[in-house]
């Protein structure tokens, strides 16, 4: 049975839909000069810290820092962090082993890509608000200048009235998950290197797309982890509902959220998967190059004698790249979103461990199973 949705969400959609049927916002129009030296500021700081996927995913941390009320900050540094830690699993232990340098320069610029369009597009939406804070009066109307869209403008003037979180949270899901469609999913170049090659179907196979979130237990033991397994990448609805199931995990309790956000304050992110797990990974290549690797983990635990997993550092695995300018046009230019702003009806359930170690199981044998028959064929 549907739940019943509340009025002021029915007021937000009355007002998305008014926005929708009207015409794009002018950005032609003379700003004083305080507005102006606004915008370039923004656009410098964003730059500055849209270097690689550590300094974004520290930014995202900085901010609800300084704003809690704006929770998507936290969510999009947690699932920066699975960003990071894909990105140098590309050159870590086993990928490494299983792609060409081609395929992993080709993951690895998809994965950039995204991880750097949502920060341009989400951080000065971030810096506005903290403006229109400091100002005491909304700033939203400069959204336009950094080509952000109509639907969020409505979402940032609704929430400076009525401060509903969840709702900009889930807004924020549909924004930049809408925003990437285009832009990444069915951006051709990708879709041909890395969303329809066999490595990307494998890896849904393997159960890699996984979303982690680490935690610590008190009394101390090794970190517990929550998440969820994300299938059919290129489905923005099940990417929408993957990132409300993420957000339901992280704040729906109290508890277990102080405790993620105790782990990731005490925890710099540096795209290690060491970060979480020092037991099971190292950022420190313990196993000899070109050693038939033999399984050597059960339910993410090392058996006796055996060398942690390699998971480099981001620094060590990748050096910063250049992208070119975001793609220009306006995803509410199509009707869609509007309907996803409903709330998670149901506890979601974060067991994820199982599945994770798992995967990692399989991998290992993945790898073995190639150096095998790569030595028989010679």
């Amino acid at each position: 049975m549907p739940t019943k949705t509340c009025p002021a969400l029915t007021t937000l959609k009355r007002k998305l839909k008014k926005k929708f049927k009207a015409k794009s916002p002018q950005t032609d129009v003379p700003l004083s000069v305080k507005d102006q030296q606004l915008i370039t500021s923004i656009r410098n700081k964003t730059e500055e810290l849209n270097t690689n996927n550590v300094t974004r995913t520290h930014a995202y941390f900085d901010f609800y820092s300084r704003h809690p009320e704006i929770e998507w900050a936290f969510l999009g540094h947690m699932v920066s962090r699975n960003g990071g830690w894909n990105m140098t699993d590309l050159k870590g232990e086993f990928l490494a082993k299983l792609l060409t340098e081609k395929e992993q320069a080709q993951f690895f610029s998809f994965l950039e890509r995204g991880n750097w369009l949502i920060f341009q597009d989400i951080y000065p939406q971030f810096l506005l608000y903290e403006e229109s804070l400091n100002r005491q009066q909304p700033c939203f109307a400069l959204l336009p200048y950094f080509n952000v869209s109509r639907f969020m403008e409505v979402v940032w003037s609704d929430f400076w009235k009525n401060q509903h979180q969840s709702t900009l949270a889930l807004a924020m899901i549909i924004n930049e998950q809408s925003y990437l469609e285009k832009r990444v999913i069915q951006n051709p170049t990708y879709q041909h290197t890395v969303l329809d090659t066999i490595m990307f179907k494998l890896q849904d196979v393997l159960n890699m797309s996984h979303i982690i979130f680490p935690y610590a237990q008190k009394p101390f033991v090794k970190n517990r982890l929550v998440g969820q397994t994300l299938h059919q990448f290129s489905s923005l609805t099940k990417r929408i509902e993957l990132g409300k199931q993420l957000y339901g995990l992280l704040f729906a309790d109290s508890d277990r959220r102080q405790r993620l956000i105790d782990w990731a304050a005490a925890t710099p992110h540096t795209g290690s998967r060491k970060d979480y797990w020092p037991h099971l990974f190292h950022d420190v290549k313990e196993t000899v190059p070109g050693e038939l690797y033999v399984p050597q983990t059960k339910d993410c635990s090392l058996q006796k004698d055996a060398s942690p997993i390699y998971s480099p550092r981001l620094e060590y695995a990748w050096k910063n790249s250049n992208q070119g300018k975001a793609e220009a046009g306006d995803w509410f230019a199509e009707w869609s979103g509007i309907d996803y702003l409903e709330p998670l009806s149901e506890n979601v359930n974060g067991e994820i461990k199982h599945d994770y170690c798992e995967s990692i199981e399989k991998l290992e044998w993945t790898v073995f199973t190639k150096k095998i028959i790569f030595q028989r064929q010679h």
